[in-house]
């Protein structure tokens, strides 16, 4: 009985180590390039910041007050053409005002954010400013997404546009991927359970194969969730059938009106901090003060956070606050209340945490694609293990080589019972 158990394992452990070895190597080298500059991409907003230090960060003195919204709202408005949109106010007494402004024909999807200095009232700059990092991260983000395809312009094959058929290959080595990490956790689960922690060790000191053997199986397994993640979440901007399976698997499938989140988007469905698309017209006067708003929201949102103010906009008579908590270990998903502009008065709340399950996730596949649900915490974790990710296709090859060459090793030694022994 448990010989046939033996076999048995052995035949569905062949199985899914030859599923897991092509799909590796099928896509091994978009893999690699992926995870690269995902492991990279992780830190999107820092590095970005680090290009444009001078935009983010103000001199803060002790006892110094801050200008009101409304005083900084109107400095930009003298100095640009469009209607402001929104304003964040951050926690931090060491961040500027970011006022949003959507300019008549801007070409920039979200407006131009301008920074001001809530001590001095000075314009730090804009959005539209040249930022090296911000460049650089712009093609990384390119290279992740499409392979850099967008930048060639005549299409390649035949009417399909190089972006989507940039996204189609990363679309497809992703699901490879997860793949891989699927049937390598099958692979890596020992037959024993006594042999359980031999799997958890990476063995240095006796040879580079055998380490380089650990390497790939031990790694795997300790960032084997978030690898999983990362890989499950990823086609959903590839594949209109891949995204609307995923929603309907969640069960939070709704038909899309207009133009919505495609290939092309990276904060489609998003649901989470991230900026949304500000509206065009001419924002409505506020008859109370923001601080009077921020005040009535937190005796709903009672928590320091950040706070992105939505200005009505073409006589809208709603105000919409989101907040966002702040701290290492902080969500990275925001709640939202609407309050009356002329009392306000709590007329809508939306608490992230109050949301059935099913649709928190499904507001989330951003965030968990990306790493950003608890805050610097979880990108460390998604940053190691992206790393990790960067490494499999390197460290699985070179274990399906020298796999190949034991295999050709013993081809050429012949069996002794083919050897005829030798007459006296």
């Amino acid at each position: 009985m448990e010989k046939a158990n033996n076999s048995y394992w052995l035949k569905t452990r062949k199985f899914f180590n030859d599923i897991h070895l092509w799909a590796g190597l099928i896509s091994g080298l978009v893999v690699f390039v992926v995870c690269l500059t995902g492991t990279i991409y992780v830190y999107n907003s820092e590095i970005r910041e680090l290009g444009a230090n001078h935009l983010y960060k103000v001199d803060y003195q002790k006892g110094l007050g801050k200008i009101t919204p409304e005083a900084a709202i109107e400095k930009v408005r003298q100095q640009s053409q469009g209607a402001v949109t929104t304003i964040l106010i951050e926690e931090s007494k060491k961040r500027p005002y970011q006022i949003t402004v959507r300019e008549e024909g801007s070409q920039s999807r979200f407006g131009t954010i301008y920074y001001v200095d809530p001590y001095k009232g000075t314009i730090l700059g804009n959005s539209n400013e040249h930022n090296s990092a911000a460049e650089f991260m712009g093609y990384l983000f390119s290279l992740h997404r499409w392979l850099l395809l967008d930048k060639i312009e005549n299409p390649l094959i035949g009417e399909l546009s190089n972006r989507t058929l940039g996204s189609y290959i990363t679309g497809a080595a992703t699901i490879l991927f997860t793949l891989g990490v699927i049937t390598g956790m099958v692979i890596w689960f020992p037959q024993r359970v006594r042999n359980f922690r031999q799997g958890l060790k990476v063995k240095f000191g006796k040879s580079w194969k055998r380490t380089n053997h650990d390497l790939h199986n031990t790694l795997a397994f300790y960032s084997c969730i978030i690898l999983f993640l990362m890989g499950v979440t990823g086609p959903f901007w590839s594949y209109p059938w891949y995204r609307e399976g995923l929603q309907k698997t969640l069960g939070t499938y709704k038909p899309r009106v207009g133009q919505g989140p495609g290939p092309g988007n990276p904060s489609a469905g998003q649901g989470r901090r991230g900026q949304q698309a500000p509206s065009t017209g001419k924002e409505s006067e506020l008859p109370l003060s923001i601080f009077e708003y921020i005040s009535s929201a937190d005796a709903v949102l009672d928590y320091p956070g950040n706070y992105r103010i939505s200005l009505p906009q073409g006589g809208g008579k709603n105000l919409n606050i989101q907040k966002s908590k702040i701290g290492f270990f902080a969500p990275a998903a925001s709640d939202r209340v609407v309050l009356d502009m002329e009392t306000a008065d709590l007329t809508e709340k939306d608490i992230f945490r109050e949301k059935p399950f099913n649709v928190r996730v499904s507001s989330s596949i951003k965030a968990l694609h990306v790493g950003d649900v608890y805050g610097q915490f979880s990108k460390f974790l998604y940053f190691l293990s992206c790393l990790i990710a960067t490494s499999l296709p390197v460290t699985g090859t070179l274990i399906w080589i020298n796999k190949l060459k034991k295999k050709r090793a013993r081809k050429k030694v012949r069996p002794v019972s083919q050897i005829k022994t030798m007459k006296i």
